[in-house]
């Protein structure tokens, strides 16, 4: 049974890690490919920019992984309920 809508669903957002995990994995592939293409290809320039991208991409991955073995309170499972938003006051 979903859970219904409680209007604080930005504040309390979750992110999908294990799509973002597989995403970056994928992209990974790609920028790979993309600068072993390139320099076979001799083109320093392209290959440098995946390169870069190439690199971007493993710091994302190192910090998805962290966030996936830290717990439940990064990814919750279906049986957690949604988040409080925080009670603070405006000036």
């Amino acid at each position: 049974m979903p859970m219904p809508r409680t209007g604080n669903e930005p504040i309390t957002a979750r992110s999908p890690l294990r799509m973002r995990l597989w995403l970056s994995i994928w992209g990974l592939i790609w920028a790979l490919g993309g600068t072993v293409g390139f320099a076979i290809e001799g083109r320093p320039g392209w290959m440098a920019a995946c390169a870069a991208l190439s690199a971007v991409i493993v710091v994302d991955l190192v910090m998805i992984v962290r966030h996936i073995h830290q717990g439940p309170h990064y990814q919750p499972g279906r049986d957690i309920p949604p988040y409080e938003p925080p009670r603070t006051r405006l000036p």
